[in-house]
């Protein structure tokens, strides 16, 4: 099922809404490869894409963070991390098994869960505190 972008999704930070926008993108493209039968090909590129594009998004967040003195910078930061270490047993899990349903109807769910929870609460709160700031 695909994710559609919401203004609910919005954190009102032009360069953070871009960056969910690809994700759910990417996302997207996966499911729609699992409609057509081209799952385990779309898992190897999306791990691919998550592997390098949460660094930069990431990143990106981070730095926005620092540069305003979010007071939360802890608590989100390690909701971060727990994403990469959920992100790894995936990429771990495709190495060693390759792309089976499992893994397939694993990486939906992380990534899914993640893109609606983390966006729709806790970067919705940094976009709240970062409009406060001119950004």
């Amino acid at each position: 099922m695909a994710i559609e972008w919401r203004n609910d999704l919005s954190t009102g930070i032009d360069k953070i809404d871009s960056q969910h926008k690809e994700l759910i993108s990417r996302v997207n493209l996966l499911f729609e490869s699992c409609g057509k039968g081209r799952a385990k090909e779309e898992v190897k590129e999306t791990l691919k894409f998550l592997q390098d594009y949460v660094v930069v998004h990431f990143g990106t967040e981070e730095d926005f963070m620092s540069k305003y003195g979010y007071p939360d910078i802890s608590d989100h930061k390690a909701k971060h991390k727990a994403f990469i270490a959920d992100f790894l047993v995936l990429k771990n899990q495709f190495e060693t098994q390759g792309a089976n349903l499992t893994l397939i109807t694993r990486t939906n769910k992380v990534v899914v869960d993640w893109l609606i929870q983390h966006i729709g609460n806790v970067d919705k709160k940094l976009g709240a505190f970062l409009k406060t700031k001119s950004v």
